[in-house]
């Protein structure tokens, strides 16, 4: 194996904002941002190093998909799984829109609602959400179901795709207020899979920062085919050591022949990148799951989900069974291009070295959209995909904002309800990092869907 330089985040950098920093307004160059590790900063070994040392003395370098699945859904020391993880907000080490406002989550349930109308007025509808946080998003859209009398009538179950017994416990808190008598049932489940089939009922599907957290494997393009990125330990003397010819990746998948100097990258004490010495089932396979990859210049390194592909033809399947339909929205950071450096850990809502405290931070990646639309199939139409602050502003952001603002009790409140929708709508943060991807079962012809109506669609992805 030849040992690489370790991509760091992406180039994208984005404009400070006075507030504290957030997820998706931290896609920064992780060379300018993260500090230069020593030995020490590390510490002891925590307990998913534990784990992957043993395996990579076991059997060989892990893939960075194995490595974000240890770090993230370990049963017991994963990120996710530990209780004793803050994770959202100003005590963890993120804040998503959810968190910001109540507008983000009541408008989603507003283009789900005329989607349903739209569609299927007289059948009752169910609402899945994919990775549902603290379950603030839920509660918020199920407020809007219960104020309108013709949905509040026609929900029947609520379905909640959760691993974490953790993150189960804060979302049954969250919404135990909703449970009461005639109330619909809420469920939860390991997977979008596990959700059992609702004849004549529509399906709603929302997936908020979930396909962002899903494993990602690195495959780097050589002459020799595709190959995969893997981690092994530094000090492993069996590794024998080489530095590839650098490309510009970035500018690649953008049509773009401008080199780009390559910046000297921080790289852990203890793990580091190498390749693969020759191409693997795993890499040849994600290699070509686009045609887009194949017009990739040699040396060029993305970052590929075998898992968010399952999940978007899963979601297709969920809203076309049976004689109903159904919609989703798909609410994640990324483009509608693969990246080849966005993988990027956080901790305390700073950028940290991407092996920085295994277990102990959160790991993200850029969705790539143009795939996941790719992976819907046939059978649905995707929509968009918009920037979340031009979608939040077409489905009416401002209106609901000022309704708010003037029934708020005090100047404070009226000024932070202000600066929160500002933050949701922002091109130069979460509004213009934030994509928004809206499928449905119905087949939409050149006329669009509101409020996709002058964004591209495709019925045959």
């Amino acid at each position: 194996m030849r040992r690489l330089p370790r991509q760091g985040c992406s180039s994208k950098v984005l404009s400070s904002c006075r507030q504290p920093p957030y997820r998706q307004a931290r896609i920064r160059s992780l060379a300018s941002h993260v500090r230069q590790w020593t030995p020490d900063d590390f510490g002891p070994l925590t307990d998913i190093e534990k784990i992957m040392v043993n395996s990579v003395k076991a059997t060989g370098p892990l893939s960075f998909a194995t490595y974000m699945q240890l770090c993230l859904s370990h049963p017991t020391h994963g990120y996710y799984m530990n209780p004793q993880h803050a994770v959202f907000g100003r005590r963890g080490d993120f804040t998503t829109s959810p968190e910001i406002s109540q507008v983000f989550g009541e408008l989603l349930a507003v283009w789900l609602l005329e989607r349903w109308m739209n569609s299927a007025p007289s059948q009752p509808f169910r609402i899945i959400e994919l990775g549902p946080g603290r379950g603030t998003l839920m509660d918020d859209m199920l407020r809007v179901f219960r104020q309108l009398p013709a949905s509040r009538a026609k929900l029947t179950n609520v379905h909640l795709a959760e691993t974490s017994p953790a993150m189960r416990a804060l979302q049954e808190s969250k919404l135990k207020h909703t449970v009461h008598e005639g109330s619909p049932g809420i469920a939860w489940h390991d997977a979008l899979d596990d959700i059992p089939r609702s004849p004549d009922t529509y399906t709603m599907v929302v997936a908020h920062e979930f396909f962002d957290a899903l494993p990602v494997h690195l495959i780097e393009k050589t002459s020799h085919g595709w190959r995969e990125v893997l981690i092994a330990l530094s000090q492993d003397q069996s590794v024998r050591y080489a530095m590839p010819t650098a490309h510009p990746t970035e500018n690649a998948l953008h049509g773009d022949s401008r080199k780009t100097a390559s910046k000297p990258q921080a790289v852990s004490s203890r793990w580091t990148p190498v390749l693969s010495p020759t191409p693997t089932a795993t890499s040849t396979l994600l290699g070509n799951l686009s045609p887009r990859f194949a017009n990739l210049p040699v040396g060029s390194r993305i970052e590929v989900s075998g898992a968010v592909v399952k999940t978007a033809r899963s979601i297709a399947e969920v809203i076309m069974q049976d004689n109903v339909g159904g919609c989703a929205l798909v609410v994640d950071y990324g483009a509608e291009h693969a990246t080849g450096s966005s993988l990027r850990a956080f901790k305390e809502h700073k950028i940290v070295d991407i092996f920085h405290r295994p277990g102990e931070c959160d790991i993200t990646a850029n969705v790539d959209f143009a795939l996941l639309k790719e992976s819907l199939g046939h059978d649905v139409t995707s929509l968009g995909t918009l920037r979340q602050g031009e979608f939040l502003e077409r489905l009416g952001v401002q209106l609901r904002a000022a309704s708010l603002i003037r029934a708020a009790p005090t100047m404070e409140r009226k000024k932070a309800i202000e600066d929160d929708v500002s933050r949701l709508v922002d091109p130069l943060g979460m509004g213009g990092q934030y994509a928004v991807l809206g499928i449905t079962s119905e087949k939409k012809g050149d006329q669009g869907c509101w409020p996709f109506l002058d964004v591209e669609h495709n019925n045959n992805v």
